[in-house]
């Protein structure tokens, strides 16, 4: 094992950008908890992580139940050792205009969008702050300063999981604490989430393009627990934008999602009425599947983000933002001309 390995914890991590994430990790040899509730999917990436060289422990959990999840970072303190990173990115949705989703499953996206994060961070703080180290990574989305239709109640568990960031941010910083948190803002990424969400649309959901590939977010987030100091990263081209635009014009994009994010956001093929869904239960349980880090668009993905690639140069991520400022009032610029006509 190397001797910079680290102890760190994913949740989400059977499938997606936590799959991906993982492997990640294990490239350097550290030894990874994964935390999540499909247990084929755990297997699955237990074997990535040993495939990659890192030391994994498999933790079935949900992130909703604040008591087990404290549960789990014990067991990974007395199996692996201190944690030194720990990495929120627990996941589930529903694809539907707000007046077709129930309250009941509002409640379950908040509870592990959203509430999983904060039973997570105070799991982490609990153990972190009395050794005075340690860092914290929220895997956020652009959907965290932007909400769009269709995706309510997932936008609306970003945008509490950003507040409760910046809250918490402010504390350590108060504190003068060891402890670091920092928050990863990512774009559409090809992850099996379309396979399994939970959707009343009549066609099959996809990612807003552009799309970009779960390594992609992976690479981000191990350079975020490895630098947490910036308050965030923004991670593509298209989150730099979508950022920027809802500052600038967020009138303007309110319009133009009303006209074009129905249809971005639906393949041509209709929807399977069997599909699983991972609300309730992991979807893995239902098919005994393992969905692995990648989602079904591969051709369309891309596997390199050249605006990642500048912020790694830079050392900032608000240098790679102004260099993007640019594209994005050019791009706002010809949206309006097109609201316009």
């Amino acid at each position: 094992m190397a001797e910079h390995a680290r102890v760190v914890v994913i949740t989400g991590a059977s499938g997606g950008v936590g799959r991906a994430t993982a492997r990640e990790f294990a490239s350097r040899g550290d030894r990874i908890a994964l935390l999540a509730r499909g247990e084929e999917g755990l297997a699955g990436a237990a074997e990535d992580v040993r495939q990659a060289g890192g030391t994994p422990l498999e933790v079935p959990v949900d992130v909703a139940d604040a008591a087990a999840v404290d549960r789990a970072a014990e067991r990974v303190e007395a199996e692996l050792g201190p944690v030194d990173v720990w990495i929120n990115d627990a996941f589930t949705g529903v694809f539907a205009p707000v007046r077709d989703i129930e309250p009941e499953e509002f409640r379950r996206v908040t509870e592990v969008a959203y509430l999983g994060y904060v039973y997570g961070t105070k799991a982490a703080l609990a153990r972190m702050l009395p050794r005075d180290r340690g860092t914290i990574v929220q895997v956020g989305s652009a959907l965290a300063y932007r909400g769009i239709p269709l995706q309510s109640a997932y936008c609306a568990a970003k945008h509490a999981v950003q507040g409760f960031h910046e809250s918490l941010r402010c504390e350590l910083l108060h504190d003068g604490s060891g402890v670091s948190t920092t928050m990863v803002q990512l774009p559409a990424m090809n992850t099996p989430q379309f396979e399994w969400v939970l959707s009343r649309l009549p066609r099959h959901t996809q990612p807003v393009p552009p799309i970009y590939q779960p390594e992609i977010a992976a690479r981000a987030i191990a350079r975020a627990a490895d630098r947490p100091r910036p308050r965030e990263y923004l991670v593509g081209g298209s989150t730099v934008q979508t950022v920027l635009g809802n500052r600038l014009a967020p009138w303007l994009l309110d319009r133009i999602l009303a006209r074009s994010g129905y249809a971005s956001q639906q393949t041509a093929e209709k929807r399977e009425a069997r599909a699983p869904a991972n609300l309730w239960r992991p979807a893995d349980s239902a098919d005994g599947r393992d969905y692995g880090a990648h989602g079904s668009f591969d051709d369309r993905g891309r596997a390199v983000s050249v605006q990642q690639w500048a912020a790694r140069r830079s050392g900032r991520i608000a240098a790679a933002a102004l260099g993007t400022t640019a594209a994005a009032g050019a791009v706002t610029w010809r949206l309006l001309r097109r609201s316009k006509k």
